[in-house]
């Protein structure tokens, strides 16, 4: 017996030992390694690596940028069954051990001593925090015993509280999520405190394997996580029976949401995301920075409609080119073959994918699939426009039945139209708007093509199209300041050039074909004459003309110095031409455009802001009236003093030569190429028709004092937009639609004439002052010292025509 009694005490003694043993071991290693690991204070300031997010002026969310989606929560936000549920699964004694659960430490042990490798089971939350943001997952000894001593660090330095905000907010829970934030919000739309109880658990399930088991990729094994983190919940006391029961069996709710965008302005995003990539570098997709744009929502949207409906009208007038896709019906047997014959063709702005199940002539209609369970009728009233495409310029007769327009198994499109489902197709046509505030540069609306997703190029600010006569203001502009008044006589006659590096002579004309010989200044620009232009281009002097375009902002590398530059031969992308009419539109100062307004970091606070050049005659009194702060353009390093408001404009023209020019462009609308525009109402507007050499662009550029718009058509690769497809046809009519709606709330508001200007009647035919007898006779505004002479036949009741005079603006007849 005490033979027996000795052989235990020397066993518990060498148990005592060993335990002493690996105490010592154990502290020694920790003493060893401390030094070298990650401090625990990082995390007192933690900073979540967040995607980059695109806002409208308003707040509504454009884009999301960067691959980590992640939507940090606060702890006392956090739901308290989110809490119990991941606890349950993941670390019952979470708010009772050190860090370390021993327990938990001894199965891994085991494991390790069975299986000889590194299995699961003691990997507390506090270490799984500590391997999240310190260490890497490769399954290694050293990384285990990092894990374990800095799980000790954390909690001597952090509250329990404090840990399970880390952990739940880094965790990454699939598709793109990281925390619990971003998963409520992918796989169910809403914030985790709108969560049923079996939403929380899936979601809680999803650490194990939140790749291949969550519950978009594998519905199956995300129910069977589901079921156990219920389960544990329940062992727990965190629910009830009959909690744990009606959660067992709800159904799988979770569907992949995307960012909760909320305004359709991709090519603006697109914008924005190139702009904070260049200041900030990659970190931009990962620091949470919030852009907030200049565009405004209502604007965007009615781009986005004028845009996309104009180019499909230009491409029902031109004939249907067919369906996208064709297939043999009896070879898709079942609706899952026909669903997948349709997953190939998206929805592209509003126009969705349809495959043709039957035709009915007598009926005069066609049944369609959209979707599962989803089939809808085609009447012939949708499909009466669908003429054959023959060439851009010729179509074929008007369809008599259904059948001559679509057959079963064609996949075609539709769109919802004001009278029921109207067959559509994707047109190959592209165009851009863009508008902008005139006074500050600030756009407030682009779109650079028919559908961001169909087609990524942007038009607005990428594509270098020719502007046709739209460039004409300049040319005049010009003239104005070289002695042309608006009143100048200038011949429309047929005229030749010599060109030695081309085999045949130029011989520019009218879109018409006609001359119209001794033309006034004002009614040349207004009928778009070109060789008017043509003539005052050469009379003031080509060198002086490229010099010139310089003040609106034109790079003189992409000014051809020939006279064709008098006809708009120069490349330019649409939002050159809009910032260029915004000196027209202000009177006469160049702003900056900007499609960002500030950039805040993810604490809110802001770390870049745009200061606007801002066109004003006294800045000084638009500062005191705005509460704006005036100063300089940086601090030294080419950044905004975040403290800026705006800097003054330079002015480039001077006020009456803007007045003067706008003035001309008024008649544009009421009595020239832009006429349309009358449908408006307004008095207010100004503008000019624009269209390229064989009809290969169209183009409005157009104006009030409080906004500035170019519309522009055309294709990618430059060809014809066929017969009759000027800017009036196919460029007015997307203009029109956008500004009735952006200039419904805004009052009319005529520009203010400058000082030293002089009205007085004149002889519409000779441009010389005329009397108020003469019963042809108009008003004209020149500046003070430019009034014509007057004209000699004043007293016989006018002019009879255009070969006398000129004036002493110096104004020609060639």
């Amino acid at each position: 017996m005490a033979r027996l009694s000795r052989l235990l005490l020397y066993m518990l003694a060498s148990l005592a030992s060993v335990g002493l043993l690996a105490v010592v071991a154990v502290a020694g290693l920790y003493l060893y390694m401390s030094p070298q690991l990650p401090s625990v204070d990082t995390l007192r300031d933690v900073r979540y690596q967040q995607p980059l997010r695109v806002y409208a002026a308003s707040g509504e969310m454009i884009a999301e940028f960067g691959e980590y989606r992640r939507e940090p929560v606060r702890y006392a936000d956090i739901p308290e069954r989110m809490k119990q549920a991941f606890i349950a699964t993941e670390d019952e004694r979470f708010f009772s051990h050190p860090g370390v659960d021993w327990r938990g430490m001894a199965r891994a042990v085991l494991h390790l001593a069975r299986h000889r490798e590194i299995g699961p089971g003691g990997s507390t939350i506090t270490m799984q925090t500590a391997r999240n943001f310190f260490l890497g997952r490769e399954q290694t000894y050293l990384r285990k015993l990092n894990e374990i001593f800095l799980a000790f660090n954390i909690e001597r330095e952090l509250s329990k509280e404090e840990i399970l905000e880390l952990y739940l907010n880094k965790i990454y829970l699939g598709q793109r999520a990281y925390g619990i934030g971003a998963a409520s919000r992918i796989y169910y739309g809403r914030p985790p405190d709108q969560l049923t109880l079996a939403e929380t658990a899936m979601i809680a399930g999803l650490p194990q394997a939140p790749s291949v088991a969550n519950p978009i990729r594998n519905p199956q094994r995300a129910l069977q996580r589901r079921a156990y983190v219920l389960r544990r919940m329940l062992e727990t006391g965190a629910i009830s029976q009959e909690e744990f029961a009606e959660a067992s069996t709800a159904p799988v709710t979770a569907a992949l949401r995307t960012a909760r965008v909320g305004l359709d302005a991709a090519y603006v995003a697109e914008l924005a995301r190139a702009q904070v990539v260049t200041m900030y570098g990659d970190e931009a997709y990962t620091e949470g920075y919030r852009v907030y744009t200049t565009v405004q929502p209502d604007l965007q949207e009615a781009a986005n409609r004028a845009l996309r409906g104009s180019l499909l009208s230009y491409d029902e007038r031109h004939g249907y080119r067919g369906p996208e896709a064709s297939h043999d019906l009896s070879a898709l047997g079942d609706d899952d073959a026909r669903l997948a014959a349709l997953a190939a063709h998206g929805t592209i702005a509003g126009l969705r994918p349809a495959l043709v199940l039957a035709v009915d002539d007598e009926a005069g209609e066609a049944r369609l699939l959209l979707g599962r369970d989803d089939e809808v009728t085609l009447d012939f009233d949708g499909a009466r426009w669908a003429r054959r495409w023959i060439t851009q310029s010729r179509v074929g007769d008007a369809p008599q039945r259904m059948s001559s327009v679509v057959e079963p198994g064609h996949v075609i499109r539709i769109r919802d139209h004001d009278d029921g489902w109207r067959l559509a197709q994707l047109p190959n046509v592209e165009g851009s708007l863009v508008s902008l505030s005139p006074s500050s540069g600030a756009v407030l609306a682009l779109a650079g093509g028919f559908d961001f997703r169909h087609s990524q190029f942007n038009r607005a600010t990428q594509a270098l199209r020719q502007p046709g006569s739209a460039f004409k203001p300049f040319i005049y502009a010009a003239a104005l300041e070289r002695g042309f008044t608006p009143a100048s006589i200038v011949n429309d006659a047929p005229v030749v050039f010599e060109d030695a590096a081309l085999e045949t002579a130029w011989r520019p004309e009218n879109y018409s074909g006609r001359f119209y010989g001794p033309t006034r200044l004002r009614e040349a620009l207004a009928q778009s004459r070109n060789l008017v232009s043509i003539r005052v281009l050469r009379d003031i002097g080509i060198r002086y003309g490229v010099t010139f375009l310089d003040r609106f902002g034109f790079p003189g590398d992409r000014m051809p110095a020939d006279l064709s530059l008098a006809l708009g031969s120069a490349a330019v992308t649409p939002l050159e031409l809009t910032t260029a009419y915004a000196v027209f539109a202000n009177g006469g100062y160049r702003v900056q455009p900007h499609v960002i307004s500030r950039i805040e970091n993810d604490r809110g606070d802001v770390v870049y802001r745009t200061v606007p050049t801002l066109a004003c005659e006294d800045c000084t009194e638009v500062a005191a009236r705005h509460g704006l702060l005036s100063a300089g353009t940086d601090n030294g390093d080419g950044m905004p003093v975040l403290g800026q408001r705006f800097v003054p404009a330079e002015r480039v023209l001077p006020a009456d030569n803007a007045y003067q020019m706008s003035s001309m462009m008024q008649d544009v609308i009421t009595r020239g190429t832009g006429r349309a525009a009358r449908s408006l109402g307004r008095s207010d507007l100004a503008g000019k028709t624009g269209t390229t050499n064989d009809l290969h662009d169209a183009w409005f550029a157009g104006f009030n004092g409080e906004m500035v718009t170019t519309a522009w058509v055309g294709f990618d690769q430059a060809r014809s937009l066929g017969q009759g497809e000027t800017g009036a046809r196919t460029a007015l009519p997307m203009w029109i639609d956008y500004m009735a709606y952006a200039l419904r709330e805004v009052p009319e508001a005529a520009p203010s004439r400058p000082a030293g200007m002089v009205t007085v009647r004149i002889d519409p035919g000779s441009g010389l002052v005329t009397s108020a007898d003469n019963p042809q006779a108009m008003f004209e505004t020149f500046r003070d010292g430019q009034v014509p002479d007057s004209d000699p036949n004043a007293s016989s009741g006018g002019s009879s025509g255009g070969s006398g005079g000129g004036s002493r603006s110096g104004g020609s007849l060639f």
